[in-house]
Order: structure tokens, then sequence, then C-alpha cells
């Protein structure tokens, strides 16, 4: 994979995006953003686990069916999901019918609803490392960091399922927590000057 590609726009983008609009909107719009709250790190967390094993372009363009299914990822209400909504989520085409990843999602927004407000946000954002240098090419992204790895030992020691080290690490990246955009690409140009 070519560490920049560059759009239709002009901008140099990171090579992930490739040629498909969706990627790019998210790339420009969502992707290394600093993320916050707790009802929108719950979803974060929970697309982040049904994206395990699949690629994020599946989960993306799932997306609005997700948030309209999981009542737009409020903790309280999914945790209060019981078998009949399991049942009803495992028959919708619309999104990922994985019986495991659906039921640790209704047990980890019960965790999430437990936590005082904004609990949840300030203890994801904990493990957030210091900057870092930017990476100079794809190659020079990790996969999983030391950060990640303990945020994933602590969330499963609360209980939390679907949340390992490399899934962990997509969080971060995705919700702004570490900064990937690769030298050169407009994001990076534009979070050094803004």
């Amino acid at each position: 994979m070519s560490s920049l590609v560059h759009g239709d726009d002009g901008r140099a983008r990171c090579g992930w995006v490739g040629s498909d609009a969706e990627y790019q909107r998210y790339h420009d719009e969502e992707w290394g953003t600093p993320l916050h709250g707790d009802r929108a790190l719950f979803e974060k967390m929970s697309l982040e686990g049904f994206q395990a094993g699949l690629s994020w372009i599946t989960i993306l363009r799932k997306r609005p069916r997700f948030r309209e299914v999981f009542a737009g990822f409020d903790p309280e209400t999914v945790a209060g999901f019981g078998a009949d909504d399991v049942e009803r989520l495992m028959s919708d085409a619309g999104i990922i019918r994985n019986r495991a990843k659906i039921l640790a999602t209704i047990g980890n927004a019960a965790l999430v609803r437990d936590m005082a407000g904004g609990e949840f946000d300030a203890f994801m954002w904990s493990f957030a490392p210091e900057p870092r240098p930017r990476p100079a090419a794809f190659a020079d992204v990790p996969a999983v960091t030391a950060e990640s790895t303990a945020l994933s030992k602590e969330l499963r020691k609360r209980g939390f399922r679907f949340v390992g080290p490399t899934t962990m690490y997509a969080l971060m990246q995705s919700a702004g927590m570490v900064d990937d955009h690769i030298a050169g690409c407009w994001r990076a140009l534009d979070l050094s000057t803004g």
C-alpha cells in the first residue's frame, strides 16, 4: 500500500483511503480528530468491536443502520436490550449479525451506563500517549502499542468485551487519541498548523 494517495481534489491523503469517496470523507472529517463524550466513545468502541475481522469501510457503510438499531448508541437504552432485541438485531441484514458482538455491545453499554457522567470519556483518554513523531510512511504506523495494550487490559479487567489491543489502537487512531496521519497528508499539515 502506498503511504499517500492523491484525490481528484489534488489533496494528498493517507494511503489506506484509496479512491473511495466515503473513506475520503471519513479521513478528512473524522479520523484522527479528537472525539469526546461517553456516548460517542461508546459508539466508537462498539463499531470497532464489530469491525474486528472485517474492513472498516464495511462498518462505515453500515454505520447509519447501526446507529438506528442501537438507539444512537445511548448506553442507557442499549443496556436495557433483552432477548427480543438480540433476535431483532440478529435478523437485521443492515448490520453485522454476530451474536457474540451484539451481546458484547449490550454488556459494554451496561458498564458505561454504570459509570458517572464523563467518567468513561476521562478513563479512555487517560490512556492517550504523549504526542510522538509523525509517521513518515504507512509502514511506520503500529497496529498495537503499549498504551492500547494497557487500555485493553484495563477494559477487560472491568468486564468489557471485544476490546483487544489492536481494536483499541484502531479506536485511539480514529478518536484522535493518537495522530497517525502520514507526513505529507493534507490532514497532517492541517493539524500541524491548526
